[in-house]
C-alpha cells in the first residue's frame, strides 16, 4: 500500500464521520423543534440547543439547521401575534359595545331629563293659571307632585353625570386599545425590532 493513500483514507474517513455526526445532530435539532411545537413552548437557539443536544455553535454555523431554527421561530412568532391580534380584537370589541351601551343609556337619561322637565314647565304652568280658582288641597297635591318631580330630575341629573363619566372611561379605554393595537401590529410588521 502506498504511504500517500494511507492519510487519505484517514481523511475520508474522518469526513465521513463527520458527515453522519452532523446528520445525527441535524435530525436531532428537528425533532426538538416539533417537540417544541407539540409542547407549544417557547421556540428559542438555547432551547432547540438544550433539547437536542448540540452546541448553539453548532446551530449558528450548520446553515440547515440555522434556517431551520430561524423558520420555527418564525413560525412561532407569527402564531403569537396572531393570538395578541385576537385578543385585542376581543377587548376591543368588548370595550367598544361598553361604550355603546353608555352613549345609549347616556341619551335615554337626556331623553327622560328632557321629558321631565318639560312636564314641570307644563304644571308650573298650570299653577300660574289655576292657582286663583284652586283650593288648599289642591295646592298641596300640585306641590307635592312638583316636589317628587324635581327630585326624579335630580337624580336622573346625577345618573346622567354618571353615565357620561362611565363613557369618557370607555372612551379612553378604547383609545389606549387602539393604541396597543397599534403597537402590536407594528411589531408584527417589524418582527427583527422586538429581538
Amino acid at each position: 500500500m502506498n504511504t500517500a493513500t494511507v492519510p487519505e483514507c484517514r481523511t475520508a474517513a474522518a469526513l465521513a464521520a463527520r458527515r453522519r455526526k452532523s446528520e445525527a445532530a441535524l435530525e436531532r435539532v428537528h425533532q426538538a423543534i416539533t417537540r417544541i411545537r407539540r409542547e407549544k413552548a417557547q421556540i428559542s437557539v438555547a432551547a432547540v440547543a438544550r433539547r437536542a443536544d448540540v452546541s448553539r455553535t453548532f446551530l449558528y454555523d450548520n446553515a440547515e439547521a440555522r434556517s431551520a431554527v430561524a423558520a420555527a421561530t418564525a413560525q412561532a412568532g407569527e402564531r403569537q401575534s396572531r393570538m395578541l391580534a385576537e385578543q385585542d380584537d376581543e377587548r376591543e370589541a368588548t370595550w367598544r359595545e361598553r361604550a355603546l351601551n353608555a352613549e345609549d343609556a347616556l341619551k335615554a337619561a337626556h331623553t327622560e331629563i328632557l321629558a321631565q322637565r318639560t312636564r314641570i314647565g307644563e304644571l308650573l304652568g298650570q299653577i300660574r293659571d289655576l292657582e286663583a280658582e284652586w283650593n288648599q288641597e289642591a295646592v298641596q297635591r300640585i306641590t307635592t307632585e312638583n316636589t317628587t318631580l324635581k327630585q326624579r330630575v335630580r337624580q336622573l341629573t346625577a345618573d346622567n353625570r354618571t353615565l357620561d363619566e362611565r363613557l369618557k372611561a370607555a372612551r379612553s379605554n378604547l383609545r389606549f386599545q387602539d393604541r396597543r393595537v397599534a403597537d402590536l401590529e407594528a411589531r408584527v410588521a417589524d418582527p427583527g425590532s422586538t429581538m
